[in-house]
């Protein structure tokens, strides 16, 4: 089950937008800073299969400016 984490830094004041696209998305936690422009996401995928949907919705959020991975484990590989 692969597990990832992230910063996910929202375009100019679109941080509630982005946060609600990720939290519409299946296998994502969202967690965002009460006094920072920044989100954490968390994602857990039950596969690799539904890992690499997932990433491909995540690159065409539109409130998205960037993500950057701060941790990602893959039991079938160990920690990435």
């Amino acid at each position: 089950m692969p597990i990832f984490s992230y910063l996910a830094i929202p375009r100019s004041g679109a941080k509630e937008s982005l946060c609600a696209e990720l939290s519409a998305l299946e296998y994502c936690r969202v967690i965002p800073a009460e006094n920072h422009e920044v989100v954490v996401l968390v994602t857990e995928a039950p596969d690799e299969t539904s890992e690499e949907a997932l990433q491909g919705k995540l690159k065409k959020l539109q409130g998205l400016q960037s993500l950057s991975l701060a941790f990602g484990y893959d039991e079938k590989l160990g920690r990435k």
